[in-house]
């Protein structure tokens, strides 16, 4: 597990030092650092999948589009480059990249592991020196084999393209490989500790379960296209209906199948990094994902989530409180502009009945704002 991710000089950031757990709970106000902190993420992953014997990081390509180094680098503290350091169970990582303003890669000035630098490196596999020691694998099978869905997952496709899993081996970021991964690893075994017991443990019956706790009534239909490579879903939430295409069945069954198919498909100790989960659910939906991502987390995959929703936290505390899942192994933190008065990152704690230590302004807060007005109590 990454348990600790560090920047400095890397977009809002002078410096950040940011805890991660089991289950990572991002909030805050627009442009605040939620979105940077997965990026720095992100730009170490679509690197050494792209191109693993990169000596440079790569800022743009499938995954993220960041731009120049002038966009990436603190533009009140830092100058040319940026640091990004993960601390691990057992090992830590640091990387020092350079590069001019125009540029849209950078240099590796150095990367330590473990306390040794390696000053600008000669060559690098994974990012990371190509020395095969134990601690190198580890952290370059956690960041190649992440996964990072977006806010801005694909519509409802006529069929979609179905791929070798060596080419697509997670949902992708926008969801687009979701049907394809679903129909090659449809047999595969859930993790245990996923797994709903009262169905078989093969993937496809596990992803129509979860599926239809979210839409009830919902079943898949997979079929695949041989003639193109591609595979068709029929969707239907009631027996009395035959199977209809993705575009004719609630825009939602759409977006929130990428998430759990690449959940349930997760192994553990893989990282899981999603944006706005919550989106085009109704809160019941959005409570449900809360308990939904905290089953996930405490089989031992780690999740990280960006969110907008006081639903979705309150399913992670209805999860804590009913011992779904440990408050030591759940992370919140709130985010702020640095200009705003107070600690650009607050982090609340959540106590074994669900109950939040302290409540930062502007936390899931906009309710009681709201209800106070009416009530004559505020602007």
């Amino acid at each position: 597990m990454i348990k600790r991710l560090d920047l400095k000089h890397f977009k809002c950031f002078e410096e950040l030092k940011l805890p991660l757990s089991q289950l990572t709970l991002l909030s805050g106000s627009n442009a605040s650092g939620k979105s940077s902190v997965i990026q720095a993420l992100n730009l170490l992953h679509q690197t050494i999948v792209k191109h693993e014997w990169s000596k440079r990081l790569l800022l743009n390509g499938n995954i993220v589009n960041a731009g120049t180094v002038q966009d990436v680098v603190d533009k009140v503290h830092g100058r040319t480059g940026f640091e990004i350091g993960i601390q691990a169970e057992e090992h830590s990582y640091h990387w020092s990249f350079s590069g001019e303003r125009e540029d849209m890669s950078l240099s590796i000035d150095s990367i330590t592991v473990d306390g040794n630098t390696l000053k600008t490196p000669e060559k690098l596999h994974f990012l990371l020196p190509d020395d095969s020691s134990s601690a190198t694998e580890d952290m370059a099978n956690r960041l190649y084999s992440m996964t990072y869905i977006s806010a801005e997952r694909i519509g409802p496709r006529d069929y979609y393209l179905l791929d070798d899993l060596q080419n697509v081996p997670v949902v992708g970021s926008s969801g687009e490989n979701t049907v394809s991964l679903l129909y090659s690893r449809q047999d595969d075994d859930v993790l245990l500790g996923i797994a709903e017991s009262s169905v078989s443990l093969k993937l496809f019956q596990q992803v129509q379960f979860r599926m239809q706790q979210f839409f009830p009534g919902c079943e898949l239909v997979l079929e695949r296209v041989s003639a193109i490579n591609a595979v068709t879903l029929g969707i239907r939430t009631s027996e009395d209906t035959g199977f209809h295409r993705p575009m004719h069945v609630g825009f939602g069954l759409t977006q929130i199948l990428p998430i759990v198919v690449a959940a349930l498909a997760a192994k553990k100790d893989d990282l899981l990094i999603i944006e706005n989960p919550e989106v085009h659910l109704h809160p019941a939906g959005q409570s449900m994902m809360g308990q939904f991502l905290s089953i996930i987390a405490n089989a031992g995959v780690q999740v990280m989530v960006e969110t907008h929703s006081d639903h979705l936290l309150n399913g992670i505390r209805r999860s804590v409180k009913a011992g779904a899942l440990s408050s030591d192994k759940i992370d919140i933190h709130y985010f702020q502009p640095r200009n705003i008065e107070g600690a650009q990152v607050s982090s609340p704690q959540i106590d074994a009945v669900g109950n939040i230590s302290y409540w930062p302004k502007g936390f899931f807060d906009q309710y009681e704002v709201d209800m106070n007005y009416f009530a004559g109590w505020g602007e």
